[in-house]
């Protein structure tokens, strides 16, 4: 296991759900979506990421060139499901008049071909329903493109970069660290809405606001 060993570090965190509405004044977050997929079913998303033995017999964790593929389509897929369900009405709009418009290109031919579609490639602003992104730390690449995807600012990447800087790759846990990082900057105040994005092996993306 020393390549899992050397590209996570150990960590962990906890945090305490409630549904009892007696307490929701001291709840220090609340809930508002999760969306959760997993592509387990495609062999390729399944064998992209994945503890196995090596053909000497030695356990090991494999990553195949295969995972950047399958990381983009699960995070797409995931982003179709959350999408409509934290942005405002009139980005929703917006959003389908420019799909609409390039339909009716590719139709007339005045558009590129093969173009990927989703709400990442139309040029969704999720600044619109968004006030702070909570970014998997998986590696200064995985940020960056994700940077790139949701159109993010140097000053929204901060908290990852930042908690990928002083902790390394934690997996998942890393969204709690770097959401620390926030409060800690004093960045979070009331009535804020922040999106956590988190990857992993399955493959899989979950994301919650």
């Amino acid at each position: 296991m020393i390549l899992a060993n050397s590209l996570i570090r150990s960590g962990g965190c906890a945090i305490l759900l409630t549904n009892n509405k007696a307490l929701k004044h001291q709840a220090m977050f609340k809930l508002k979506c999760l969306a959760r997929t997993h592509h387990g079913a495609k062999d390729e998303s399944y064998g992209c990421c994945i503890q196995k033995e090596d053909d000497q017999g030695r356990m090991g964790f494999h990553l195949s060139k295969s995972l950047p593929k399958a990381a983009a389509r699960c995070f797409v897929d995931n982003l179709k499901v959350i999408t409509p369900k934290i942005l405002p009405v009139r980005e929703l709009l917006r959003f389908m008049v420019v799909s609409v418009v390039k339909k009716w290109k590719l139709r007339l031919g005045s558009a590129p071909k093969g173009a990927p579609q989703g709400p990442i490639k139309a040029g969704v602003n999720f600044k619109s329903g968004v006030d702070h992104f909570c970014l998997h730390t998986g590696g200064k690449a995985v940020i960056e493109e994700i940077g790139v995807s949701l159109n993010l600012s140097e000053y929204d990447l901060e908290p990852a970069r930042m908690t990928l800087h002083r902790y390394g790759n934690t997996s998942a846990s890393s969204l709690w660290y770097v959401l620390a990082y926030m409060e800690a900057k004093k960045r979070l105040k009331k009535g804020n809405r922040v999106l956590m994005i988190s990857f992993g092996a399955g493959f899989k993306c979950n994301s919650c606001v």
